[in-house]
């Protein structure tokens, strides 16, 4: 039996595409025929039911098809646990179109990829709904302050907890008191009667429990019933219990055999207010772990004052258009992406760079909304606006790296599937052996109840997404953009990292290194200068570049010729000039002298000299190179001082890429590739030293961005690079490499604390709250301590985390 099955993919330009999308899938077990439609980018496939979409995506994927995916936001109520998400991402799973889906227990969100076309995300919400969780989608729309919900959410709970303290004080203080302080106990007593304070007692903790408790019943009963408990089933179950064997030694104390007539009203109305506590204190943390995205939400202006048919207009940001424009004055943020076209600005670009110093701007120079002008006021022409700026992109990446699920958390969601099932049943366990061979009733209760309480798997459910959130957020703020969340963890592994020469670890641009003439020097630069400046050439550019921050006066050049693979030749004040590489010089029967044993110890150290001779007589030697990009060095010896291998891969000449290499201290290079080899070297050095990084930046980079388990792009670099890596360094400069390493082991680090805590706490208080300890000891955990215990489990978990929202940065 077979079923049928089509998407669409990306990628296809050619029947040779087709062909071998085509055979990729044929390849997989169970494919019976596929078929794949140019036009359309269409695949049908007929396959066995048990054949997985993501067996298909992976396929296609290595062939370098992928299937076309669209992504799909929901924010969820009622998920509470660990357990809660496991079940989300169970049911979002039921949707035949769905290939992920990615749940987010401290934001509330889900992230679900669904193949394009055939993702219905109402019916998504409906399987949510019917799961107990309802939802709603996120649209572009929704932009505004992520904390706002939580905040909503903590002044919610804040308030029950209140209402829940107010109403269990003075049951607590009746009970406890009496048994604290015996002459309070006799004089209540015999002025108002053991019957008259259970029966107070009764209508104070009820109150609690129907009231700011009834949101553990409202929840945890009907997951029960599916036959999925989760943390609120453990709350409702637990207290219910308490709370009812009450209700019977008040009202039908007959039922109950003579020594067990006591009551729990206390341990239920403290164990609803203590837990209830619990998650105000939680809430109130995971709004601080959203800060990073408030804080680039807020940067983004209210108000822009635009220039149309020359009056001024104050509008919102949001009605700008590409074209308008803007006038900014000091101290302002700056509205939208655009360029300068009129004045001169200081703008303090340290939201997308991390550097704390303001960049001085001129007309034509790009701008980027969000950054704040310093000191100036100046007009600038808007080109991006709304979701399109730069600081929109970011929020979303930062969005999706938050919101994204790191590999350890399948591992915790598998656990905590079956956790809360695992405790139910080990609490009727501990009532049962307790009800065997323990003294009464009351004691085989409070231990069943115990178990219950102390076992709600919050903390395990918490550890890892609230790390993931504040580590991501605080490498944003410090310039390096984890476009997926995995790479936050696999960065840990890896175990070398590989650099593309030109544009990485060089600025990409040529510059003057030296010069050396036979007579005036200033002469030599502007009689150089004045024949590149009729040239196009980077290395011409950088010649031109050098005179004119001398101020020197270029003389007219007349006969202007250029001498393909050669250099130049001109007329300059009636004397014939020529400029280029040795090989012009031997054309022209021009001996360089001296001057050669300099140029060719330059050109060893990865410079391009060039020859200036006049009328037939060198007058000087010039030398231009790519210069290494200020702090590489010292990147590449922090890099090493952390234990990793470095490597350079470069498609230029061996003799320039060696050059660089040495300078920087990196001796593992591999030089003169096409972009395949560079991908080809990348596999060989993970043979070699494990999961490697690729660190590049053009379009010829991609292939090797994806090719590495981590890509990591320099933010000025292309969009294809940018759009193809794992991480981004939103500036040039090469200390976010380090910083990226840096805020992963530190961030993984964070998470295997905070699991140990989870586990360990579990794992060691169970046994205790079941009263394993009680036959040695005397020792049995009330209740109302489980509920103490369980709530501060979550805190501390939470609270490890916020200590990454002070990750230093790195120093440079």
């Amino acid at each position: 039996m077979t079923e049928s099955r089509s998407f669409h993919l990306d990628g296809l330009s050619c029947a040779g595409c087709v062909r071998r999308a085509e055979t990729a899938l044929n390849a997989i077990d169970g494919v019976q025929d596929a078929s794949v439609n140019l036009a359309l980018a269409q695949a049908s496939v007929q396959a066995r039911p048990d054949v997985a979409l993501d067996d298909m995506q992976k396929a296609l994927r290595k062939a370098g098809y992928p299937m076309r995916v669209a992504q799909i936001d929901l924010e969820l109520d009622n998920m509470t646990c660990a357990s809660c998400v496991a079940r989300v991402e169970s049911a979002l799973a039921a949707d035949p179109a769905v290939l992920r889906a990615s749940v987010n227990l401290n934001t509330g969100r889900a992230q679900v990829d669904v193949l394009d076309g055939q993702g219905d995300s109402a019916a998504l919400v409906r399987l949510l709904e019917k799961a107990g969780y309802p939802a709603r989608v996120i649209s572009g729309a929704d932009s505004t302050d992520p904390r706002a919900r939580q905040q909503l959410e903590a002044a919610a709970m804040r308030l029950k907890f209140l209402t829940a303290a107010v109403l269990t004080l003075p049951v607590f203080v009746l009970e406890m008191g009496g048994h604290a302080f015996p002459p309070f106990h006799h004089w209540l007593h015999h002025t108002i009667g053991m019957q008259a304070l259970w029966v107070v007692q009764f209508l104070l903790a009820t109150a609690v429990l129907a009231g700011p408790g009834r949101v553990f019943f409202l929840r945890g009963v009907p997951a029960l019933w599916r036959g999925v408990p989760d943390m609120n089933s453990l709350v409702a179950v637990g207290t219910a219990a308490a709370w009812g064997f009450s209700v019977i030694a008040t009202f039908a104390p007959a039922l109950l055999p003579e020594g067990t007539r006591a009551v729990y009203f206390e341990a239920a109305a403290v164990i609803v207010t203590l837990i209830l506590l619990g998650r105000w204190l939680e809430a109130r943390a995971k709004g601080r772990t959203g800060a990073a995205i408030a804080r680039l939400v807020g940067m983004q202006p209210k108000t822009a004052r635009v220039l149309r048919d020359g009056v001024e207009h104050d509008i919102a940001t949001a009605e700008l258009e590409p074209g308008d424009l803007v006038l900014v004055r000091p101290g302002e943020r700056i509205p939208g992406d655009g360029a300068l076209t009129e004045g001169e600005a200081l703008i303090d670009e340290a939201m997308i760079t991390g550097e704390p110093l303001p960049v001085s701007k001129g007309p034509g120079d790009k701008l980027v909304g969000g950054t704040v002008n310093g000191a100036g006021a100046f007009r600038m022409t808007i080109t991006r606006t709304g979701a399109d700026t730069v600081l929109a992109q970011i929020i979303r990446m930062v969005e999706g790296a938050q919101g994204a699920k790191l590999p350890v958390q399948a591992l915790v969601d598998k656990v905590t599937m079956y956790f809360v099932p695992v405790v139910i049943g080990l609490a009727v366990l501990t009532v049962l052996v307790w009800l065997a061979f323990g003294p009464d009733l009351t004691f085989a209760l409070v231990a069943g109840v115990s178990v219950l309480i102390i076992a709600c798997p919050c903390a395990m459910g918490l550890a890892t997404p609230t790390s993931v959130m504040v580590g991501t957020g605080r490498a944003a703020e410090l310039g390096v953009l984890f476009r997926k969340g995995s790479a936050l963890q696999l960065m840990d592994g890896v175990r070398g990292v590989a650099f593309d020469k030109t544009g990485t670890l060089t600025e990409g641009r040529p510059v003057l290194t030296a010069l050396e003439a036979l007579g005036d020097a200033d002469h030599a630069l502007a009689l150089a200068a004045a024949l590149e400046s009729q040239s196009e050439h980077p290395i011409g550019r950088a010649i031109v570049a050098a005179a004119q921050d001398k101020g020197l006066t270029l003389p007219a050049v007349s006969g202007f010729k250029s001498l393909t693979g050669l250099g130049l030749r001109a007329v300059v004040d009636g004397r014939n000039v020529v400029l280029g590489a040795e090989r012009l010089m031997v054309q022209e029967g021009i001996d360089p002298g001296a001057l050669r044993d300099k140029a060719q110890e330059l050109a060893g150290q990865g410079h391009t000299p060039l020859y200036l001779a006049r009328d037939g007589q060198v007058l000087a030697m010039i030398a231009v190179a790519d210069q290494p990009k200020a702090g590489a060095r010292q990147m590449v010896a922090a890099l090493r001082e952390r234990g990793l291998h470095v490597a350079m891969i470069s498609g230029d000449a061996r003799a320039t890429a060696e050059a660089i290499a040495r300078d920087l201290g990196i001796d593992h290079v591999v030089a003169d590739v096409m972009p395949k080899g560079k991908v080809d070297a990348l596999e060989k050095l993970r043979a070699d030293w494990g999961s490697v990084a690729f660190v590049g930046d053009g379009i010829n980079d991609a292939p090797a961005l994806a090719e590495a388990d981590i890509g990591i792009a320099i933010g000025t670099g292309t969009d294809v690079a940018v759009e193809t890596a794992d991480v981004v360094l939103a500036s040039g400069d090469l200390r976010g490499v380090v910083q990226a390493l840096d805020v992963s082991r530190r961030t993984m680090r964070n998470i295997r604390q905070n699991l140990f805590w989870a586990f360990a706490y579990n794992t060691a208080l169970i046994p205790v709250a079941a009263g394993v300890l009680y036959p040695a000891m005397g020792v049995l955990l009330s209740p109302m301590l489980a509920a103490g215990a369980m709530a501060l489990s979550s805190v501390f978990v939470l609270s490890n985390a916020l200590r990454l929202r002070f990750m230093p940065a790195v120093a440079g």
